[in-house]
């Protein structure tokens, strides 16, 4: 399987910019193997959602809610994935986890990082 580690997380106002990272490790046919890779988030009482994903040399499909606000990016050499926030708002306040989506695999989830914006 692939471990996926992120970092970035934190407490900012509303109004604020976050960037998330993720890095994935793994052997060279597990890294070569991951078809899609993005970026869901988790709120307190409420179900794991899709923020961002695009699949490797594909197009990124973003939540409504964050559109015009997120940016998801990728640097390949580094095997990691970012996740720029801005004009964050209180209702952004989750857990976000990296995903990654492995042939023949299946998911892996990295451990989430807490963002929380104050008002």
């Amino acid at each position: 399987q692939v471990q996926l580690v992120e970092s970035g997380g934190g407490l900012v106002q509303a109004g604020g910019s976050l960037r998330l990272s993720c890095v994935a490790s793994g052997s060279i046919f597990i890294i070569n193997s991951i078809n899609y890779m993005g970026w869901y988030r988790q709120a307190p009482g409420k179900q794991r959602e899709l923020v961002a994903a695009d699949a490797t040399g594909g197009s990124t499909n973003y939540a409504e809610s964050v559109k015009g606000r997120f940016t998801m990016s990728r640097d390949n050499a580094k095997n990691t994935i970012y996740l720029q926030m801005n004009s964050l708002k209180p209702e952004d306040t989750a857990v976000y986890y990296c995903w990654a989506l492995i042939n023949t695999l299946g998911s892996s989830w990295g451990q989430g990082t807490m963002v929380t914006v104050s008002s």
